[in-house]
């Protein structure tokens, strides 16, 4: 006897979603290295500005394909969260490095250089989660990320309260107002990361 699947073959939501994160954690590896060897700016910034433009791409894809599919492995909600806390993530890095140039910065502070490699380390958990949603079997390493990243985001909020402390310390204030503005898109892409994490905690309880 033949037996079908009404479940799809190929999980392209899981495809994309793997696409997604590994396009994010490119932007980060990117502003990291913008940050730490800030040499060709234009052409560095133009960069980042690419992978974002992959990501809308992809998370188009997601949205596409939620719309024409009938199964889906996870609940609509969490795909439609997932996908956009992902853009949320990018797009600030996004804000963070179209700042830079804007603005015309001299040269990276520590604390912002310190905010990126944490931003790299919490996409680089991201990267290693979201594959283990194919297999229920990884629900425990799931939230052992999620775990890690919200150690990191913590460590994010700490360097930004140095970060602003030393901010208000001397810098003239036309200084200030660009850096402040750079420190919260930075803040705000670590805690888009977190938010990631929280959705993937929620999906994991729910399929416990």
């Amino acid at each position: 006897m033949v037996r079908f699947s009404i479940m799809p073959k190929e999980p392209k939501f899981f495809d994309l979603f793997e696409k997604s994160v590994a396009n994010v954690a490119a932007a980060a590896k990117e502003l990291a290295n913008l940050f730490e060897d800030y040499t060709n700016v234009p052409q560095k910034v133009a960069r980042i500005v690419e992978l974002e433009h992959r990501g809308d791409f992809i998370t188009h894809q997601i949205i596409e394909q939620l719309h024409r599919s009938f199964l889906t492995p996870l609940d609509r909600e969490d795909i439609t969260l997932l996908s956009g806390r992902l853009d949320d993530v990018m797009d600030f890095i996004e804000d963070a490095a179209n700042a830079m140039l804007i603005y015309g910065i001299d040269k990276p502070t520590t604390r912002a250089r310190e905010q990126a490699a944490i931003l790299v380390s919490m996409t680089e958990e991201l990267v290693k989660a979201i594959p283990c949603l194919r297999n229920r079997s990884k629900n425990k390493q799931i939230l052992e990320y999620c775990i890690e990243i919200n150690r990191l985001e913590n460590e994010a909020d700490a360097v930004m309260r140095f970060a602003l402390v030393e901010l208000f310390d001397g810098m003239p204030p036309y200084e200030v107002i660009k850096w402040r503005e750079i420190y919260q898109h930075l803040e705000n892409a670590a805690d888009r990361g977190e938010d990631v994490a929280n959705v993937l905690e929620a999906v994991v309880l729910k399929n416990a």
